[in-house]
């Protein structure tokens, strides 16, 4: 495995172990690396748009579909809770844990608490729905607010 693969893999695994992810010092701790070589890292994999970064280059903000800071979105599997980008990315955490989940979030017009129950099989009818404000061709041009 490559180095960006064992730095991606790695931030991941923490996020699912520990619904959060990691700083460059843990990563320097379970790779064994020096800091400035996961920096790297993280600047190449935020160029391939596989991590989300903050101005500082090393605090990840998005691991997609995890968020690594708190969101609206808050996604309950495996007897853990975690945090989603947006409506779209919490039903990607439930599919990529392949377990039942339930998502919390809210309706944004109205700002009433919203629950999808995730089946294995897929969610669970619900009335409501998922809008996209942003086309999908322009997310990246602000992944953040997008």
């Amino acid at each position: 495995m490559d180095l960006d693969a064992r730095v991606r893999s790695e931030v991941y695994r923490h996020l699912v172990d520990t619904t959060r992810p990691p700083s460059v010092a843990e990563m320097v701790r379970a790779l064994g690396m020096e800091g400035a070589v996961v920096r790297e890292a993280y600047g190449r994999l935020f160029a391939r748009r596989l991590l989300v970064l903050a101005g500082d280059g090393e605090t990840i903000l998005m691991a997609p579909p995890f968020s690594g800071v708190p969101t609206q979105h808050r996604v309950e599997v495996g007897g853990a809770a975690y945090f989603a980008n947006c409506s779209w990315d919490a039903l990607g955490i439930a599919a990529a844990f392949h377990a039942p989940a339930v998502v919390r979030s809210r309706c944004e017009q109205t700002g009433e608490p919203l629950t999808i129950r995730v089946r294995l099989d897929g969610p669970e009818p619900e009335p409501c729905v998922a809008h996209f404000a942003v086309p999908a061709s322009r997310w990246w041009a602000d992944i953040v607010y997008t």
